[in-house]
């Protein structure tokens, strides 16, 4: 039997790591399963180490990648304060509450990431920094350093108000939250 190259196990592997990014977002880490996730990518149980050393080794790639994917995306934002507004607009809106297994993975998965190992707590901190040099950076282009504090609290601004409005059964109440925290956020970007 021929082997796979080693193009086709990177875009294998990479699968696996994007599908198990929706699956952690939407039934938490703990609640995924190594079989769930490998049925996700299409691929058998058996296939899962020739990828990863273990699920916490995945949950790091996991985490590191969705991060990176998210400073991606901010660089299709307009640029400077004005970007930051979209941002705060989209990230708090009903669509991105409703559908969390494409959405941000700090809103989704930050108490779950407070318990995995070091791994995946190593690469959220790497993802979390390179957010807020982003925002910072859009905060004051001169001199990011100096808006790092305004950025830090800009982010769990967000990812707070986006975990609360998900928790509540009320959608009158869960959308008055997401309201409120635009009005906030915006309010503090002034």
């Amino acid at each position: 039997m021929a082997r796979y190259t080693k193009e086709h196990k990177q875009v294998t592997r990479q699968r696996i790591i994007e599908r198990a990014g929706q699956r952690f977002k939407l039934d938490g880490i703990d609640g995924s399963g190594v079989s769930t996730l490998m049925s996700d990518a299409g691929l058998t149980n058996g296939a899962f180490y020739a990828h990863f050393e273990s699920k916490d080794d995945l949950v790091a790639n996991v985490v590191a990648d969705q991060l990176r994917t998210q400073v991606e995306q901010y660089g299709t934002l307009q640029p400077g304060r004005a970007g930051l507004e979209d941002l705060v607009r989209e990230y708090l809106s009903p669509e991105h509450r409703d559908h969390p297994g494409t959405g941000c993975p700090s809103a989704a998965l930050l108490d779950e990431i407070g318990r995995c190992e070091d791994g995946a707590k190593q690469a959220y901190t790497d993802g979390a920094n390179a957010i807020m040099d982003e925002i910072a950076a859009r905060l004051t282009p001169g001199d990011p350093r100096s808006a790092r504090g305004k950025a830090i609290a800009l982010y769990t601004m967000l990812v707070g108000t986006l975990q609360l409005s998900r928790a509540l059964s009320d959608r009158k109440f869960a959308d008055e939250v997401l309201e409120q925290g635009i009005e906030n956020a915006l309010t503090f970007l002034r």
